[in-house]
């Protein structure tokens, strides 16, 4: 198959997790919609930017050695939300730091492959995790805790947490994302570890990827680091 229908086909085979949570595989401009025989897309007619450019040629002068080392969110229970990164996603905890006069801590967590490289002192820890791409800033304000709802912050997705009218809003926040060497045989092992699922590799239109939920109930995209290939059944039971 040319490209071209290669990747008509992996589009219409896609679908919308909720009416708020897509994947980055469906391009926003395009309309899917299915039945029980037949795939209908329907391509935009909104004029799309011409992006190439973008990724071509070198960085701009001045800019490097820039790096993406960080995104920040904030978490309910500090403790709740390392144990899931670093026991359930097999990141480690780079660094922290307290903020007893301003009732907040920060905690730096990142998929490091030895963590006997991880230095012992603050300012070894400190230049690592400024070094290091990648990186999830876990903020807690002090008393969230004890808070009684499972669930305090927002996450974006369509959520009505946190909000003076109980309504959902059009929040822009959407998921992060880990790759894995295959997705079915890792959502196993999370399903035994009690993770949620937002989508089983299974589930929707899209096969071979899959969502899980943090303790605060921000989506983690799970993707193989090579093709998607579907599983005949996956975690839950779902056929492909």
């Amino acid at each position: 198959k040319s490209f071209t229908m290669r990747f008509a086909s992996t589009l219409a085979a896609a679908v919308a997790l909720t009416s708020s949570t897509v994947s980055a595989f469906v391009a926003p401009s395009t309309s899917i919609s299915t039945t029980a025989t037949t795939t209908h897309l329907k391509m935009s007619e909104v004029e799309q930017p011409d992006v190439s450019a973008y990724m071509t040629g070198a960085r701009p002068e001045g800019t490097e050695n820039y790096i993406m080392q960080q995104t920040m969110v904030r978490v309910k229970d500090p403790k709740a939300s390392l144990d899931f990164y670093c026991n359930v996603l097999g990141f480690k905890l780079l660094m922290y730091r307290e903020f007893p006069q301003w009732e907040f801590n920060v905690y730096f967590v990142a998929p490091i492959a030895d963590a006997s490289t991880i230095p012992e002192d603050e300012d070894g820890r400190w230049a690592m995790c400024m070094n290091t791409p990648g990186c999830l800033e876990l903020t807690w304000n002090y008393g969230s805790e004890k808070e009684d709802a499972k669930y305090v912050y927002n996450t974006g997705n369509g959520d009505s947490t946190g909000t003076s009218d109980g309504q959902k809003i059009k929040g822009g926040f959407g998921h992060i994302g880990i790759t894995v060497p295959n997705v079915y045989r890792a959502c196993e092992r999370f399903k035994e570890m009690g993770c949620d699922f937002h989508k089983s590799p299974n589930g929707g239109g899209m096969k071979g990827l899959a969502f899980i939920k943090d303790p605060d109930g921000y989506l983690v995209e799970i993707l193989p680091q090579g093709k998607m290939v579907p599983e005949a059944i996956d975690c839950m039971g779902v056929a492909a």
